[in-house]
């Protein structure tokens, strides 16, 4: 019996380890690929529409997203309620508490992000670059702060809405990546192609 639970430990470990350190050089292309193409098209748009000194368009959470939807597609954080909607309720908690309480930093920065973890995991839309797009909120430049509730539009929908609709292009173009990873991406691949 001993040695039958060695042997099983020991293919179970085998395979954990080896899938975890197996090198797909395709996926690392596909996901190099998208995260360029997503963060590009923001920072294309910073640059043709938005004066050079104001970097309000290309925000750092945006970044992280990219991680988890080019790099971690099969991640429940990586699919699109959560990468929509952790970063648009975030937003909103962190312009709504920056607007009652502007000047007390040492309070507003910890109760945005707090806030905004409770609410995507009340609405189970849990995207961790969402803490960091509600702290922007109250730590960003004084454009960020003067935007108001048009930080929640624009750079966050807008922002989100461009690396989405890269992560559903790239992350569909292969037989071995699909993207969103649940029964609905079969509606969006259909509607892509169409």
């Amino acid at each position: 019996m001993p040695k039958r639970t060695v042997r099983r430990t020991y293919r179970i470990s085998k395979y954990i380890i080896y899938k975890e350190t197996f090198v797909d050089y395709k996926e690392y292309f596909w996901s190099f690929v998208g995260a360029f193409i997503g963060i590009g098209l923001i920072a294309w748009v910073q640059s043709q529409f938005l004066p050079e000194l104001e970097t309000i368009f290309l925000i750092g959470s945006f970044g992280a997203s990219s991680v988890l939807i080019y790099g971690a597609i099969n991640s429940p954080m990586a699919q699109p309620r959560n990468l929509i909607g952790g970063h648009l309720i975030s937003a909103v908690i962190g312009v709504t508490i920056g607007k009652f309480m502007p000047d007390i930093i040492w309070l507003t920065a910890p109760l945005a992000v707090a806030t905004s973890i409770i609410a995507m995991q009340f609405t189970k839309t849990l995207h961790p670059p969402g803490g960091a797009t509600a702290l922007i909120a109250i730590i960003g430049n004084t454009k960020i702060s003067e935007l108001g509730y048009g930080y929640v539009l624009s750079p966050v929908l807008a922002g989100t809405l461009i690396l989405f609709v890269t992560a559903l292009v790239f992350n569909n173009l292969t037989k071995h990546r699909k993207y969103p990873a649940s029964s609905k991406r079969r509606f969006l691949t259909r509607l892509l192609r169409k």
